[in-house]
């Protein structure tokens, strides 16, 4: 399941940027609607169905714990991407291949300056200590704002992110799993990884 998030949320993705061309339209909706349940998410409701696997939709009109999960990541995808031209999503891992990281890859760089290490302390640790998806994911929401603020160039993955969504909703072990996996990406330190010009950052 977890790959086929994924790649499901990799190709919306990639259809909202349309190679530097972006759905300004639907960006915009999506940025301003918090839930995929709101009125002014619809616009991104043709291009998510069309892609979801049958298993994945709902059948009662309360969101699939894969529709939240993947329409969460679109949304910060949007938040971060509106008002730059560079793609902001890259791959993240050890491969050759990867230019992007984690979100909490990106925070724990953003962390380095003790100017902003204490807030941002705060607020992550109050993200870790919820088990709430959706107060998670309005957290999430302030510190991508916050890392765009910081004029960061980062480029994020957004797929991998929506797994470890998708993984949060499912009980109460493999939450606690994936906030230990994002406390690690936090509090480790990450080399510097390429920016959208190329240049070391």
């Amino acid at each position: 399941m977890e790959h086929t998030i994924s790649r499901i949320t990799y190709e919306i993705i990639q259809e909202l940027y349309r190679h530097g061309n972006p759905n300004k339209a639907v960006l915009a909706s999506i940025r301003s609607a918090t839930s995929i349940t709101s009125p002014h998410a619809q616009k991104i409701w043709p291009i998510m169905i069309d892609k979801l696997d049958e298993s994945m939709m709902s059948r009662s009109g309360q969101p699939t714990s894969a529709e939240i999960a993947i329409y969460a990541a679109l949304r910060l995808y949007a938040i971060y991407q509106q008002g730059q031209d560079p793609f902001v999503y890259g791959l993240s891992g050890k491969d050759e291949s990867a230019e992007g990281l984690t979100l909490f890859g990106a925070l724990a760089n953003l962390r380095k300056d003790e100017q902003v290490r204490v807030a941002l302390d705060r607020r992550v640790q109050a993200l870790f200590g919820t088990t709430n998806v959706n107060s998670v994911i309005n957290s999430m929401t302030h510190l991508v704002e916050i890392l765009k603020a910081s004029n960061s160039h980062q480029k994020i993955d957004y797929p991998k992110l929506a797994e470890d969504l998708y993984w949060f909703q499912q009980n109460f072990r493999l939450a606690n799993n994936v906030r230990l996996k994002w406390g690690q990406q936090y509090y480790r330190y990450n080399k510097p990884t390429n920016t959208s010009e190329g240049k070391q950052k």
